[in-house]
């Protein structure tokens, strides 16, 4: 299925540091309808599905708070996200390579959406392609993540999870990319690079059109977002509840805009305190 994401940004941008999560009023929490997330390392600890978040997810999902995941990941690993992670039921959507791609669970199976056409999709994997060879040649160092092989929609050049990129290696991708016209993101583990207007906002409004046929637009005050590197400013931006785990900190030097809140915990545990909150404000906790 090929749906087209479209409009920009709300202009809702929190340059200053954040407040403590343990600052936000009860009241605020009360009004929140779901929760939008990232993945690596705001759910995950190297790599694997972070206990406090396992459990936070369990809860959430008893409660029936739906949540979306958002993520920079290739649409084979939320795939197999999707198979064998025993919460994977607890999301109501994976979008997947920020905002091109995403998985929505349909019966007993998961069916993939696109946020391109197909023609589009295969002119724009030539110049991917050759953007990818570009960047491996030209930047010392750079390897295409490993989960590269299910990549349909971008490209990863890794730099933390299983190489490593020091920040000149990292500018260099990302002149690279843009010199090919593409856009081009930071991850806490990867540098992205693809090609149209989708990202993360894009594509989780188009989830939340897709899933329940609303404008989140309209409501996106009461919706919580939870995200931990540079590549989730975009929803930070959007998000007037929005959240970073503590690790987020580690890119203090580069964020631009910050989200509203920052919890105490890293990855999982920062996760589980959103929905703590949350759950708290329902009755539910």
């Amino acid at each position: 299925m090929d749906l087209c994401p479209a409009r920009a940004p709300p202009p809702h941008t929190l340059t200053s540091r954040p407040q403590r999560l343990a600052q936000c009023d009860d009241e605020r929490w009360a009004t929140l309808v779901g929760v939008l997330t990232d993945i690596d390392d705001t759910l995950t600890r190297e790599g694997t599905l972070d206990a406090p978040a396992a459990a936070a997810l369990a809860a959430l999902q008893a409660a029936r708070v739906p949540v979306v995941a958002v993520t920079g990941r290739s649409l084979r690993w939320c795939r197999e996200v999707a198979a064998t992670w025993p919460q994977a039921d607890a999301f109501a959507a994976l979008v997947a390579e920020n905002g091109a791609t995403a998985l929505r669970p349909v019966g007993t199976g998961w069916q993939t959406l696109y946020a391109q056409p197909h023609a589009v999709r295969r002119d724009h994997a030539r110049r991917l392609r050759a953007c990818a060879a570009a960047v491996c040649r030209e930047v010392p160092g750079a390897v295409l993540s490993r989960d590269s092989i299910g990549r349909e929609t971008d490209i990863a050049i890794d730099h933390s999870e299983h190489a490593h990129l020091d920040e000149a290696g990292i500018a260099r991708v990302l002149a690279v990319m843009r010199a090919h016209g593409l856009h081009a993101t930071v991850s806490s583990i990867h540098v992205n690079g693809w090609i149209g207007t989708h990202d993360k906002l894009s594509g989780a409004r188009w989830m939340v059109r897709c899933l329940w046929g609303r404008d989140l637009d309209t409501e996106i005050d009461r919706w919580v977002y939870v995200g931990d590197s540079t590549n989730d400013q975009v929803m930070f931006a959007a998000f007037p509840m929005s959240v970073g785990v503590a690790n987020l900190r580690r890119f203090a030097d580069r964020l631009q805009t910050w989200p509203a809140y920052i919890a105490e915990g890293e990855r999982g545990a920062g996760f589980a305190e959103v929905a703590r909150r949350l759950l708290a404000a329902r009755g539910a906790a």
